[in-house]
């Protein structure tokens, strides 16, 4: 080039870059648009085509894992939703950043420390246009009339908030480029209001009328909050839904030549269970079931968006929910309606038993995931931030993702019987942890970790309790394969196992991580 007369050294100059940019383009363009959809508080037998017996129709499930991979040994990080939803997003146990609980008002700040790479982050780095629609739950810092963080919780918090402030640490502060939702629990925790990036367009002027809410079994969990006029209990998902369609039809319009990635994060079915008008009374089985009818319907509605705009074809589309199913939901749908959210495992929501966090995980990728196929390869909900990192050709550096593996060699049918996985970690709402090795599931503490089995009384769980096998001893195992129930402790029948799981839960504590150190 360099014997070149300057001006043919300037075209070719100009058709290499026209070519590497074309080369780029293509590249991109064949990188796969990303849809996660998490549901709240949907239990592994509420779905129709994990549980024959369910009495709750959920058609657009079961059509997408009809069309795709279904999961059958997959589990929220957690037993309830803050560590979970932190754990997605950054492929980290919580229980390492020291937090016990779930945030609940205003209480902040976010969980993901500004420096810590999060999932939108990495593949905005691959060129994706990020959105993140729905709950959020990980908290946010809130500011006062004086610019100071609002420490305290409750209704108290809330009454304290300076709308005219920004939240500096928001979804759009952590890797999303749009945010559209709430940030606790949408229809239980204090602040109902909805967050558009980092403001509140319409703040809550009045307190909740609670007398105004529906009255039945599933509508005990909204706590006294101050409430925005745009902010309708009963239509919450509809919110979500709309916004999500509409993020989809811009960047279809505006930039259809970019990947996207959206998280979409339902209110359904976390208690209260406020169905929209038009869903009330489509299942026969109370308002919870048409809730779950509803959840289903949306995701529908999600597919059918992707399918209208021509995007199906290159979308992977994801699907789980952040723990088991909820006590007062289990309890009355068993009884009345013969329902079983847990079925067939132990345990719900904050359990450390399998009911508390054995999940959906449905999986759809048209031409690269074989249609009706099914996986029992152990997979934890912190894998899908190492599975997005290997199909965009992301590398993740060893101080992120830290317990997360790539699965996109199952999903491709590439893996075979060889596990991808050999342990995994679980975490309660106390932080109590356990280990699972194969057929093999250590849990480091005795009891459920999470819900009383002593409490009586309409909401408790004493019926449900079973003899310990093992009273004496400090900690619980069991055997899977024999014994999938959970009703039989061997902690002292296999005490090589047991030193061997404890030293291994140890170890992963102690290092940081429990995926491998990378290249």
């Amino acid at each position: 080039m360099k014997n070149l007369p300057p001006a043919k050294r300037i075209v070719l100059s100009i058709v290499v870059l026209m070519f590497g940019v074309s080369s780029a383009l293509s590249a991109q363009e064949r990188l796969p648009n990303i849809v996660f959809i998490l549901a709240d508080d949907l239990g592994y037998g509420d779905v129709g085509c994990y549980n024959p017996e369910s009495k709750i129709p959920t058609p657009n499930l079961d059509k997408l894992a009809a069309a795709g991979m279904r999961f059958t040994d997959a589990h929220s990080p957690s037993t309830v939703c803050t560590p979970t939803r932190y754990s997605i997003l950054t492929g980290q146990m919580a229980f390492r950043t020291g937090m016990k609980g779930v945030f609940g008002g205003v209480t902040g700040p976010c969980l993901i420390k500004e420096e810590r790479l999060t999932l939108p982050q990495m593949l905005r780095t691959k060129g994706y246009t990020t959105a993140c629609i729905g709950k959020w739950h990980i908290g946010m810092t809130f500011l006062d009339k004086d610019g100071k963080p609002i420490k305290d919780g409750g209704i108290k918090g809330v009454q304290q908030i300076d709308y005219t402030r920004r939240i500096p640490d928001s979804p759009i502060h952590r890797g999303f480029d749009t945010f559209y939702g709430t940030v606790c629990c949408p229809g239980t925790d204090f602040l109902y209001a909805y967050i558009d990036g980092d403001t509140i367009p319409v703040p809550p002027t009045k307190l909740l009328d609670q007398t105004k809410l529906p009255k039945h079994p599933y509508a005990n969990d909204c706590r006294e909050g101050m409430v925005a006029d745009n902010f309708n209990h009963e239509t919450i998902d509809l919110v979500f839904l709309d916004k999500s369609k509409a993020f989809l039809e811009q960047h279809a319009k505006r930039n259809p030549e970019k990947p996207f990635f959206l998280y979409h994060s339902m209110a359904a079915v976390h208690l209260p269970s406020f169905p929209a008008e038009q869903f009330k009374g489509k299942t026969q089985l109370g308002p919870h079931g048409d809730f779950i009818f509803e959840m289903d319907a949306i995701v529908g509605e999600l597919l059918k968006t992707l399918e209208g705009l021509g995007l199906a074809e290159n979308t992977l589309v994801m699907f789980a929910s952040d723990n088991g199913p909820e006590v007062p939901t289990v309890l009355d749908m068993r009884k009345t309606y013969n329902h079983d959210g847990a079925k067939p495992w132990r345990g719900v929501k904050r359990d450390q038993w399998e009911g508390g966090h054995r999940t959906p995980f449905i999986v759809r990728w048209p031409g690269k995931i074989k249609a009706g196929t099914a996986s029992d390869q152990l997979l934890s909900l912190t894998d899908v931030m190492a599975t997005c990192a290997q199909i965009v050709d992301a590398k993740l550096p060893n101080d992120a993702a830290e317990d997360s593996y790539s699965m996109l060699p199952v999903l491709l049918g590439t893996q075979g019987d060889k596990p991808v996985r050999t342990t995994m970690l679980e975490q309660t709402i106390s932080l109590a942890l356990s280990i699972r090795k194969g057929q093999w599931k250590f849990l480091d503490h005795k009891g459920s970790g999470g819900n009383n089995y002593t409490r009586d009384g309409e909401w408790g769980m004493k019926p449900y309790a079973l003899e310990d096998t093992d009273p004496d001893a400090p900690g619980q195992l069991y055997n899977l394969a024999t014994d999938p129930g959970e009703r039989t402790n061997l902690y002292s029948k296999h005490p090589e196992i047991v030193k061997a799981l404890k030293a291994q839960l140890d170890a992963f504590k102690a290092s940081g991580r429990s995926a491998p150190v990378r290249d």
